[in-house]
């Protein structure tokens, strides 16, 4: 098992900060020692990523970073029922978590083209060249690290859209409108909502924010993997619609979230969870559900999570209750006899 970025968080220029309270008394308990874990965003890393496939070509000044963090998933995604909200009635509540795309940008003049290393994140590759094209600016190479597994339902390729396009305004010094960076996503793929702090409901088919629901209170997931990965633009075109008996659950979960997030209601958010990760079985079956589901009540934990396009599903636990450490013992213990090697996932807020 691995705590996914426990210590430290990535500061704007990738530094890090210093342990918050509740991690420093949850660390001292002997549960987290063995399993701490945090990929670094350094200069050698970098030089890695681009020694595969040889330097990036030319020369290049003024150069841009940024970071976007990824979601466990999703707090709560489906349908809603028909006009009762513009535009596309599919939608998904962000559940924001600790771990982060990093996007570098150099750019090289004379050239529109962008060139992205590593290769194969192409989806990058072509917001960045739609990007330069409508800020009128000039293209580069553009380095991209990520904590993000791709394919799980962690949101890496939304997380390193956002990077991109944040590092491209950084490196040029311009204040990009959201709205256009969502136009040049939807484009692309269907994404989730994590260019807005903190959480929101989002329209992802559209690219479009639905609203701010406020921000995660501290949440610990405890998260493994069922393997495989998952295509977010094939998964969309095959999911098909739904009855409007669950169109109208999704609009009450919905509604639910609206009061209990903004105050901080960890039960209920866990009870949120917990309703779509059922609503969502037959759909997009998660083998490890009625096992996690038995290990979250026996624990007394919120309850469980999943990824809805994605492999991951988890419990999820409240960091600032007073027996946290206790109740994250006693999940790892219930969920390592299906799966020896969990992660913990932290929420931002």
């Amino acid at each position: 098992m691995s705590i996914q970025n426990p210590t430290h968080s990535i500061g704007p220029a990738g530094t890090r900060t210093s342990k918050t309270a509740e991690l420093k008394k949850a660390a001292a308990d002997e549960v987290w020692k063995p399993y701490m874990y945090h990929q670094t965003f350094d200069g050698e890393g970098t030089a890695e990523s681009i020694a595969e496939d040889g330097p990036p070509p030319g020369n290049h000044s003024g150069e841009g970073s940024a970071l976007c963090c990824g979601t466990f998933g999703e707090l709560l995604q489906g349908q809603l029922p028909i006009g009762s909200v513009p535009r596309d009635c599919h939608f998904l509540v962000t559940m924001p978590i600790a771990l982060f795309a990093r996007a570098h940008f150099m750019p090289i003049v004379g050239t529109r083209s962008v060139t992205v290393y590593p290769p194969h994140k192409v989806k990058a590759k072509r917001l960045g060249e739609k990007l330069v094209v409508a800020l009128g600016v000039s293209g580069g190479t553009l380095l991209l690290q990520s904590e993000l597994p791709e394919g799980k339902g962690l949101a890496s390729s939304s997380a390193d859209l956002v990077a991109t396009a944040r590092s491209i305004a950084s490196c040029f010094k311009r204040r990009v409108r959201t709205s256009l960076i969502e136009n040049l996503m939807a484009e692309i793929e269907p994404s989730d909502g994590v260019m807005y702090p903190g959480v929101v409901a989002y329209q992802q088919r559209s690219c479009s924010l639905f609203s701010f629901l406020g921000q995660m209170p501290p949440l610990a997931i405890v998260g493994l993997d069922e393997g495989g990965t998952v295509e977010t633009v094939d998964y969309d075109q095959r999911r098909g619609e739904i009855s409007a008996a669950h169109r109208t659950q999704y609009y009450e979960l919905l509604g639910r979230a609206r009061i209990a997030i903004p105050r901080g209601d960890t039960a209920t958010i866990g009870r949120i969870a917990t309703a779509s990760a059922l609503l969502h079985q037959e759909r997009a079956p998660k083998e490890h559900l009625n096992a996690m589901l038995k290990a979250s009540q026996d624990t007394g934990a919120l309850g469980v999570v999943v990824a809805h396009s994605g492999t991951m599903i988890g419990i999820l636990l409240d960091r600032m209750a007073p027996d946290f450490p206790r109740k994250l013992r006693s999940v790892i213990e219930h969920v390592s006899p299906f799966d020896t090697s969990p992660k913990i996932y932290l929420t931002m807020n």
